[in-house]
């Protein structure tokens, strides 16, 4: 069996670092968890949600799933979202896709890969919805970079939708939820301009051509 202990190794000096840096972030983190933000982004290993937005631990909630999915049956991300927004008081959701993520490109080619057909069903039915528009571009690369665009909106709208939000602004909680995208490729993340803070932000941006 292959040994971990290079990780625990690293974990280490980790650990060591930051104490040199801030002797007090242990404790800190022990005692209290208020995040400002909750991050919906997907289970892709280059896409880590505190490195690529320069947050340090406990500034940040977190759930990813493969290919950023918000589905509303899933009690997985629908009990993470409750206690972001219930519990945490989190106001500022992001939902965070990457450019040539692999589970929309399979949902695009439509290849059977298995068990996970099922989670991707979502996206290639949003495929079929979108398909004048995809089937524009000149290639599958820029097929697959706009899919990955317009799940990310598709989320977000998602996110406004389920009751967690919807109940959240009817009580007047302050909850904003934005649309990202990461450029696995230079290392950015683009704001795709799909901002919704009400019922009237997700109307307005649901009913756009």
């Amino acid at each position: 069996m292959p040994s971990l202990v290079h990780l625990l190794e690293q974990n280490e000096r980790w650990a060591r670092d930051m104490l040199a840096r801030d002797p007090e972030c242990f404790l800190r983190l022990s005692r209290q968890q208020a995040p400002q933000y909750l991050w919906i982004g997907c289970a892709d290993s280059r896409v880590p949600a505190n490195q690529i937005t320069g947050l340090a631990p406990g500034e940040v909630f977190v759930h990813r799933n493969v290919a950023n999915l918000v589905i509303h049956t899933d009690l997985n991300m629908l009990s993470v979202l409750q206690y972001a927004v219930d519990v945490l008081g989190i106001r500022d959701i992001m939902v965070c896709g990457h450019y040539g993520c692999g589970g929309v490109r399979a949902a695009l080619q439509a290849k059977p890969l298995g068990l996970i057909d099922n989670w991707l069903r979502h996206i290639q039915d949003l495929a079929r919805q979108s398909r004048p528009e995809l089937d524009a571009l000149q290639s599958e690369d820029a097929r697959v970079a706009r899919l990955c665009e317009l799940n990310v909106i598709e989320q977000v709208f998602h996110v406004a939708e389920t009751t967690v939000v919807a109940s959240a602004w009817a009580r007047n909680q302050p909850v904003t939820v934005h649309g990202w995208i990461y450029d696995v490729g230079d290392g950015r993340i683009r704001d795709l301009g799909v901002e919704l803070s009400s019922l009237a932000d997700l109307e307005r941006h649901r009913s756009r051509p």
